[in-house]
């Protein structure tokens, strides 16, 4: 759909996506105190250089971005009003292009994402409790 606007991270978009990061956990995991995600917050971003990303961009502004390690998706995050608009699927679209098989794993209630991966051909296979958290996580697969 909107392959153009994805491109490669670039160093200078950390402190972007960061910021999308934590909001959109934050909003997306609302059974899961907020100081979680920022107590984590340096942690994650002096790791995320190591991942493979992609960013989402439009007229100059990130609106998403995809974290892979390998085949394993570390996350999909849409930045506040342009959820639904196409972008997430996009950027899914883009990985699947790159990978024969993609795994992630996500919180049990976050209903709306688990809903979003299946229509997108994943499915669960496995459960397991979350130890940082102790919520449970579904594991969840595709393959082409």
């Amino acid at each position: 759909m909107k392959i153009d606007n994805i491109r490669e991270y670039k160093s200078k978009d950390l402190d972007n996506i960061m910021e999308i990061w934590v909001n959109t956990n934050i909003e997306a995991h609302n059974f899961i105190d907020e100081n979680y995600w920022r107590n984590n917050f340096d942690m994650v971003k002096e790791m995320m250089p190591s991942a493979e990303l992609y960013v989402f961009e439009e007229d100059g502004e990130i609106k998403g971005f995809v974290g892979l390690m390998e085949n394993y998706i570390a996350g999909i995050f849409v930045k506040g009003n342009n959820k639904s608009k196409g972008i997430g699927k996009s950027l899914l679209d883009f990985i699947k292009e790159k990978r024969e098989e993609l795994n992630l794993s996500v919180y049990e209630k976050n209903t709306r994402a688990i809903e979003f991966y299946k229509r997108e051909g994943f499915v669960v296979v496995d459960k397991n409790i979350e130890e940082d958290n102790d919520e449970l996580e579904f594991l969840m697969s595709w393959s082409k």
